[in-house]
């Protein structure tokens, strides 16, 4: 398969980055607070191998950064980066498709720390405020 890395498209490239279910998984833990490894084996139930995979990825991509908590034994936990921050709207995205378009029987919630309130994301494009979806679209070849 051809490395999307290297396409003109920023959607392609970005999902070279974070295009696979358990990165997006980490991720999510991440935003909930989560930074150890033994944290998110736990929540995701993941093999090591896996999640030190991920984790170094993430990292590399510079998702996530390692800081060291404890010098004896040492041991570094993961923390998001600015990077890793600006993707919580895109998980909020997927949330989203998948409470119109998925069985939402028994699913996890989302709610705002501070009001309580269950979080509903509204994608709208800057520019126009239309919502995306919501008007054709044109792919242009880049320049």
């Amino acid at each position: 398969m051809q490395n999307l890395s290297d396409q003109p498209c920023l959607i392609a490239r970005s999902l070279a980055l974070v295009g696979d279910a358990w990165s997006m998984l980490i991720l999510r833990d991440a935003h909930a607070g989560l930074t150890r490894f033994d944290e998110f084996r736990k929540s995701l139930s993941i093999a090591p191998t896996i999640l030190t995979r991920r984790l170094a990825a993430l990292t590399e991509d510079g998702l996530l950064e390692r800081r060291r908590y404890s010098e004896r034994p040492p041991r570094e936990e993961y923390v998001l980066t600015a990077a890793g921050r600006d993707f919580l709207p895109v998980l909020f995205a997927i949330g989203a498709w998948g409470r119109k378009h998925r069985n939402t029987d028994g699913v996890t919630r989302f709610f705002d720390a501070e009001t309580g309130t269950e979080i509903d994301p509204v994608m709208i494009d800057r520019a126009t405020g239309a919502p995306i979806g919501t008007r054709r679209i044109r792919i242009a070849a880049p320049e």
